[in-house]
């Protein structure tokens, strides 16, 4: 036989038995369980946010909006601020990718509602199960938001409340406290234009401010943004609006700006392509979203007006499935905004900065 043919097979023959081996051994249940005690050390014993540096941080649980995204999850935006953490709006998959990113959703303090739109608050009841048995909390999870909040919670409550009886027996009352169970509403007025709203206040030398504005998102009157002021640091969260003045106003200054982005121009063509399939009701919507929600563009303008240092698109309507879908909804972004912009998917995080 050729020396060099006998040569070949030699390498691939010891080739295709360590890959047996190792095939073998991967298969086994020791080994399993071994990598299975691993994953769940090394998991818990990360958190994504409290890990960081004492700033001003955002992760994004949640990029898109109500349709299917295999990277973007429904609207979901956790805040870290020094030690506290919030969450704002609970959307589809929110809560599952805190935990998958290696957030502890017992640490959660409060959830703040932008709006009552399905894909904002259809993960709440998860959000607030998981944050209770989570963090063995005595008390409901308070979910702020216009008044607007008082129903939604209600009905979470209402849905969940054999669950709260059913896991306080099963693991017992070091594990989920029954008296933890559920949310608690906690309503605020909607301001009006030009006007600001203190949400809340933490206590202690270096206190975190969380002001409600409104925005414009008309059907929807109940619709707020959130400003976090941290010591020098702050950060803006747009919540769903078209481009707003009074959001701009607020967002003054802001060192991050988070705002939510639909690109009218890849809507307006899924319009046209529903329309020739003949799904009349599907184009109808297609040609509704544009009105009451801000383009990239748009996004970007607002950026600029308020002096934003960065920016951060989320809430991304359609779905952006390739690169090229991604390049169209960019177009003419960066014209309108020179400092930093971040397209996101879910796992991002961005600092307004580090003390």
């Amino acid at each position: 036989m050729n020396p060099i043919l006998l040569k070949w097979l030699m390498r691939v023959g010891i080739v295709t038995i360590i890959v047996l081996v190792v095939l073998s051994i991967t298969r086994s249940k020791p080994f399993g369980l071994m990598m299975l005690d691993r994953a769940v050390t090394a998991r818990f014993a990360q958190d994504a946010l409290a890990d960081r540096p004492d700033g001003l941080h955002v992760l994004v649980c949640g990029a898109g909006g109500p349709m299917f995204d295999a990277s973007r999850s429904g609207p979901c935006l956790a805040v870290q601020a020094g030690p506290h953490l919030f969450v704002v709006d609970a959307g589809t998959g929110g809560v599952r990718n805190l935990m998958r990113f290696g957030v502890a959703a017992g640490r959660i303090q409060a959830v703040l509602l932008t709006h009552a739109h399905s894909d904002h608050i259809d993960g709440l009841g998860e959000l607030g199960m998981q944050r209770w048995v989570g963090g063995n909390h005595t008390t409901p999870l308070p979910v702020h938001g216009p008044p607007v909040v008082e129903d939604v919670v209600a009905g979470f409550n209402l849905a969940y409340g054999a669950d709260f009886g059913y896991r306080a027996e099963h693991h017992g009352e070091t594990v989920a406290p029954i008296a933890g169970g559920g949310l608690q509403a906690m309503p605020f007025d909607l301001p009006d234009d030009g006007e600001t709203w203190l949400v809340l206040e933490t206590e202690g030398q270096s206190p975190v401010r969380i002001s409600a504005f409104r925005v414009s998102h008309d059907p929807v009157d109940q619709a707020v943004g959130y400003r976090f002021d941290y010591r020098e640091l702050s950060l803006v969260i747009s919540g769903d609006t078209s481009y707003s003045d009074n959001l701009i106003a607020h967002a003054e200054g802001a060192d991050l700006l988070v705002h939510e982005a639909l690109s009218s121009e890849l809507t307006g063509h899924m319009e046209q392509a529903l329309k020739a399939a003949g799904n009349d009701s599907a184009a109808k919507i297609m040609a509704d979203v544009p009105d009451y929600h801000a383009t990239p563009v748009e996004a970007a303008r607002s950026a600029a007006e308020a002096g934003a240092g960065h920016l951060v698109l989320y809430h991304i309507v359609p779905p952006l499935p390739t690169a090229a879908f991604e390049r169209i909804f960019l177009d003419g972004v960066h014209e309108a905004f020179d400092g930093e912009v971040t397209l996101s998917v879910d796992g991002t995080i961005v600092s307004a900065g580090v003390l």
